[in-house]
């Protein structure tokens, strides 16, 4: 199957829609989005290598003077950077009494346990091994390979972006009561944007399911305010286990790259699984007016930050119901 031709670019990025359809008129997709074919491309991308690398937050979060604490797939895990201002990453748990190093201070490279003073530079230490980590500039990542269970690998798999010198970046992080598998099942749902999201999303149109990628091509339009909005044509793909890129190939924003990275944390009191989502946008444009915003990152990202918010809001309901009806044996896909 080859997709629709691609729709003109005009000079400017805003559309105004000339018939815009009311939501209960809008053409239902219940037909295409067919569980089997979701199904499906959720197995293939379970079956893809990740090297054991598990994303862990926002590169921004990181501060000099404190270390960033996660749990990951059970494992308390800490990060700071050395004296060098490499990333460090390891066990959260003091080796001396259990100290949670999570909230203790970095000086000088160095984390002080805020227990009994155990310094840690990063190396080995009786009872505390470090596990890889990778600074890629937007996300850090770290290596567990006991809890990955597969062939490690030196680096993770970071997917192509945007040079940073021609970016504008943000990045959101949730938690729900979910899988990473139910996470990403909803991203390999790209029908249900214009219904669930209208506040978002219209217009939209899947033209293709095509490849041993499972690339799912999406025309859609963004929209701004009443009968404004933004068209373009997106690409998703599902590299691993627990990531989905959208990359946007046409329209305004060509070439930027949102990705969603769905990261077990662990169970809760009751035993039932939780999951974050930490979703990365990359934004470039090749218009002028780009430059100004890329000045006005610090204030521009929090708007972007709001808008992934208030969808995740709705996706993660989503993919909590997903697991939910899974645990009770009731998912009807």
């Amino acid at each position: 199957m080859t997709p629709p031709s691609r729709p003109r670019r005009g000079r400017l990025p805003v559309r105004l829609r000339r018939a815009p359809v009311a939501w209960e008129r809008q053409r239902p997709t219940w037909r295409d989005a067919r569980p089997g074919l979701i199904a499906d491309a959720l197995e293939r991308a379970r079956a893809r290598p990740t090297g054991n690398w598990y994303v862990v937050g926002a590169a921004r979060e990181l501060r000099p003077d404190r270390p960033l604490g996660r749990t990951v797939a059970g494992r308390e895990v800490v990060l700071w950077r050395d004296a060098t201002g490499r990333l460090v990453a390891g066990p959260g748990i003091c080796p001396h009494l259990g100290a949670p190093l999570r909230d203790s201070p970095v000086r000088c490279g160095t984390l002080v346990c805020h227990w009994h003073g155990l310094a840690l530079d990063g190396g080995q230490f009786t009872g505390w091994e470090p596990w890889p980590a990778h600074d890629d500039g937007v996300l850090l990542w770290v290596r567990l390979d006991d809890a990955g269970g597969e062939e490690p690998t030196g680096s993770p798999p970071v997917p192509e972006r945007p040079g940073a010198d021609r970016a504008l970046t943000a990045v959101y992080t949730a938690a729900g009561r979910c899988e990473p598998e139910d996470v990403v099942a909803n991203r390999l749902d790209p029908w249900h944007g214009a219904w669930f999201h209208p506040y978002s999303f219209v217009d939209l149109t899947v033209v293709g399911v095509l490849g041993a990628d499972d690339a799912f091509t999406v025309d859609v339009s963004f929209r701004l305010a009443g009968r404004l909005v933004v068209p373009v044509r997106a690409v998703f793909t599902a590299p691993g286990p627990r990531t989905v890129v959208m990359r946007i190939t046409d329209g305004e924003g060509e070439g930027s790259v949102v990705e969603t990275h769905a990261t077990p944390l662990g169970t809760d009191a009751l035993g039932r699984p939780r999951t974050a989502v930490v979703e990365a946008v990359v934004a470039t444009s090749g218009r002028r007016g780009f430059a100004v915003a890329r000045r006005a990152a610090a204030l521009v990202a929090p708007v972007v930050r709001r808008t992934a918010g208030r969808l995740w809001r709705d996706d993660l309901a989503y993919a909590e119901r997903r697991w939910h009806l899974r645990s009770t044996g009731r998912f009807p896909g």
